[in-house]
């Protein structure tokens, strides 16, 4: 993780690499669905990227035959991104948890197969109290995949 103090005292914009994801994010293999973050302007925005492997065991169901990412882990590749910006927002938010409260208008453009670079992207468009709205996209190849909205709170984790 990189950064650097902004004028007014907050972080600037910066990058995550995977140690940095797996500091905010309590999701482990096989169930991370961001392998960098590119760009993360805390509490606003991030856009990172899913190297997407035939490697990955959902392709060995979805579909042998002809490989597509199941929309559902795309899905969740937009809540992960909306974790990583929630969580970069406040020194505070260490060690919460970020729960999904609902996905609103989501649309599958096109499908994603192995070998595709998914360029992933969170923009915070609300935030009251703890509970926060996001417009995400996936992009291949700056063209459009996806897109819809997350809803999203930050909470304590159980135990904590």
């Amino acid at each position: 993780m990189n950064g650097e103090r902004a004028q007014d005292g907050g972080l600037a914009p910066r990058e995550l690499d995977i140690q940095g994801i797996l500091a905010l994010l309590p999701h482990r293999f096989p169930f991370v669905m961001v392998d960098r973050v590119v760009e993360l302007d805390p509490g606003r925005r991030a856009v990172g990227l899913k190297c997407v492997s035939a490697n990955e065991p959902h392709f060995q169901g979805h579909f042998p035959e002809q490989p597509i990412m199941p929309g559902v882990l795309i899905a969740e590749a937009f809540a992960q991104m909306a974790c990583i910006v929630a969580l970069s927002a406040h020194r505070d938010y260490a060690g919460k948890a970020v729960y999904l409260m609902g996905l609103d208008r989501v649309r599958f453009r096109r499908p994603v197969i192995p070998g595709d670079r998914l360029v992933l992207t969170a923009e915070k468009t609300q935030e009251k109290r703890s509970i926060w709205r996001f417009q995400a996209t996936a992009e291949v190849d700056g063209r459009k995949v996806a897109e819809g909205q997350v809803l999203a709170t930050v909470a304590d984790r159980p135990g904590a």
